[in-house]
């Protein structure tokens, strides 16, 4: 022990990225103080190099039928394998949402053998657990930059009483520790929440700073009950999460249906979009988030160590020790008083008494380590100095990356022509001579067209989204339809063009999805030379890369 710590005292740390020191410091600094004093029986598993390097994970929470599975396949534009989607609960297993390059299910015994993936010590919750633990892979644009975790709907009333057979609020707690953003969905028409939704978010204490609250369905209720509905929610949540910030409340309908009730269309608009923006600005936090994680870690580490030795310290030596460990555990309070003031340490880096308390019962207090200083020395200077390092490349890092780095599903219909935030006014291969399907309604559309006061043979963004908000359909959607009509991307559309735009609303109306990209029978006629020379481009592009 002496000479690792002379060696790592002599030796500044370099890194090469913040992954990398990261995994380097933990091993290196933290790790033996929390062996020593068993920090990992009390509070959190070890640490794994896939906790370093995986990319950020979005945990979704929720009473059942709130929709937080029809909020995934909203983000993915996609179905995922062992999704179930019903008015009663249907998920009633944790599903880790990953890319991956075909699609399949890893069931949970797999799952947390494999070391590639951050599900290790899930293995501690035992069988009944990992039954209902599974990973969903599939290839989706969307999930290149970030994991989602769907969740068992929470139960209400009677059902809640029916054990899990795990403890449900301490899987919870553990992603919280590891994921970058937990969303709690809320259904606008029952704002009940459930003992189990109370405990649950209980459980997710110390993690506020991640947390955003979505109330779904929003387009169900005329405007008058959604300012009660929101009134109540946030004065429910003010009861179970005791800070003093407000929570961040979305308000929306986060699904690819017409809205019900279209009045608060804007409002709608406005909040996806500022979800959205949220969830893509996480890979680009990733390294600050587990910067951040880790600090947290070794303050708690560090109390950890305290209390462990100080219960060592107070241990008689022959006689008497139970005697001895129930009148400590009893006392734990003062304990934690008189280390406060010994080392100068904020009441709100102890960990919970009551908790510790259950844990210390079943512990030998006589197999516990005294005060070992170095190791204590050790993670003050990585707190100190290292952190300080690290921060500089955390910095360089996110300059590097865009601001907005998760793209594909409904995040690129919220970005596309008059579609997306603060719009101001402003492929295939090669076609044969096909029939074009739209040609067929293209009369109709034209009767609209030319209503809308084409100028030069074309109508503007503003003018186009104002005739296709008629169809109730969401921004996300809208803003895909034109992305594929605005063929020769000039931020108008011409009558061929508004034709096809106003086609893909029917297809989508009618239930069908909408294609990734325009297949070759829909392209319009005057728009194929164009599409055959992009295409042409593309290919060459290719080519010389």
């Amino acid at each position: 022990d002496q000479e690792w710590l002379k060696t790592l005292k002599k030796d500044p740390e370099l890194f090469q990225n913040v992954s990398e020191g990261l995994r380097r410091l933990y091993r290196t600094k933290l790790f033996p103080l929390e062996d020593t004093y068993r920090f990992h029986d009390f509070h959190s598993p070890a640490l794994e190099d896939a906790d370093f390097d995986n990319k950020p994970m979005v945990l979704l929470v929720g009473q059942y039928s709130t929709g937080k599975t029809t909020f995934i396949r909203h983000l993915m534009e996609q179905d995922f394998p062992g999704m179930r989607i019903g008015p009663e609960p249907t998920t009633d297993s944790f599903i880790a949402v990953m890319h991956g390059e075909q699609d399949g299910v890893i069931p949970g015994n797999a799952l947390v053998v494999d070391p590639k993936k951050p599900f290790r010590k899930l293995n501690a919750f035992g069988n009944a657990f990992l039954n209902r633990f599974m990973c969903a892979q599939l290839p989706n644009p969307v999930l290149e930059s970030i994991s989602i975790i769907d969740t068992p709907g929470i139960l209400s009333g009677e059902k809640q009483r029916i054990s899990r057979g795990y403890d449900f609020a301490a899987v919870l707690e553990w992603f919280a520790e590891r994921v970058d953003r937990i969303i709690l969905l809320f259904d606008a028409h029952k704002l009940d929440i459930s003992d189990e939704f109370s405990e649950v978010i209980r459980a997710l204490k110390n993690h506020e700073d991640k947390m955003r609250v979505v109330l779904n369905k929003a387009d169900q209720i005329s405007t008058q009950q959604l300012m009660r509905v929101y009134g109540a929610l946030m004065w429910s949540l003010g009861k179970i999460i005791n800070t003093p910030e407000v929570v961040r409340v979305y308000i929306g309908s986060f699904w690819a249906q017409p809205l019900l009730v279209p009045d608060n269309r804007k409002l709608f608009e406005a909040e996806e979009q500022d979800l959205f923006l949220d969830i893509q600005s996480l890979p680009r936090n990733a390294a600050l988030r587990k910067l951040n994680d880790l600090i947290k870690r070794a303050r708690l580490a560090k109390v950890h160590a305290y209390i462990i030795s100080s219960l060592k310290k107070e241990m008689p030596s022959v006689f008497g020790k139970d005697s001895k460990k129930k009148e400590l555990i009893n006392n734990l309070g003062e304990i934690y008083q008189r280390i406060e003031k010994e080392h100068q340490i904020s009441p709100g880096d102890f960990p919970n008494i009551s908790k510790m308390q259950e844990i210390l019962n079943g512990q030998d207090f006589s197999k516990f380590a005294s005060l070992k200083p170095k190791l204590l020395e050790q993670v003050e200077d990585m707190l100190a100095h290292d952190i300080a390092r690290l921060m500089a490349l955390v910095r360089q890092e996110e300059a590097a990356m865009p601001s907005q780095s998760v793209h594909g599903g409904a995040f690129e219909g919220a970005m596309s022509g008059p579609f997306g935030h603060g719009y101001g006014e402003g492929a295939s291969e090669g076609i044969d001579e096909l029939e074009w399907v739209v040609g067929r309604d293209k009369p109709s559309y034209d009767e609209i067209f030319y209503t809308l006061g084409p100028i030069n043979g074309k109508v503007s963004g503003a003018a186009a989204k104002k005739e296709m908000l008629k169809s109730k359909l969401p921004n996300t959607v809208l803003g895909k339809i034109w992305k594929l009509a605005d063929v020769d991307r000039d931020g108008y559309l011409d009558d061929e063009e508004f034709a096809l735009a106003n086609h893909l609303i029917k297809v989508k109306l009618e239930g069908h999805e909408l294609p990734a990209e325009l297949p070759n029978h829909l392209v319009p006629p005057s728009k194929r030379d164009l599409v055959v020379e992009e295409s042409r481009k593309k290919m060459q592009d290719g080519s010389s890369e």
